[in-house]
């Protein structure tokens, strides 16, 4: 073989390692989904920011795989029920789990 067909082979190889580091798997988020589940993140904190009477500082959001889940603590379980709600309302979201809790 010839030196230019070595590098070929070895970039080609490199580069399928590179991308394989990428994929996801069902512990792990791939790139373009961990960036995706933070838009949604970003998306579910303004909804509970707007709304006048929830407190986005006592909320926390996370989401994994578009699964949002909402902890902390809560004034009412109305509050609680509409955290909810502005949850499921967001685009991307597949699912809510509800952790929040009652002072």
């Amino acid at each position: 073989m010839n030196t230019r067909n070595i590098y070929a082979v070895f970039f080609l190889a490199l580069s399928g390692l590179l991308l394989t580091g990428c994929g996801a798997s069902p512990q792990r988020e791939s790139t373009g989904e961990y960036f995706d589940d933070s838009v949604i993140t970003t998306k579910v904190k303004a909804a509970i920011f707007n709304h006048p009477t929830l407190k986005v500082a006592e909320i926390n959001v996370e989401t994994f795989k578009g699964e949002v889940q909402l902890s902390g603590y809560v004034s009412s379980s109305d509050d609680m029920t509409t955290a909810v709600r502005l949850a499921r309302e967001v685009t991307g979201v597949t699912s809510v789990k509800n952790s929040m809790r009652l002072k």
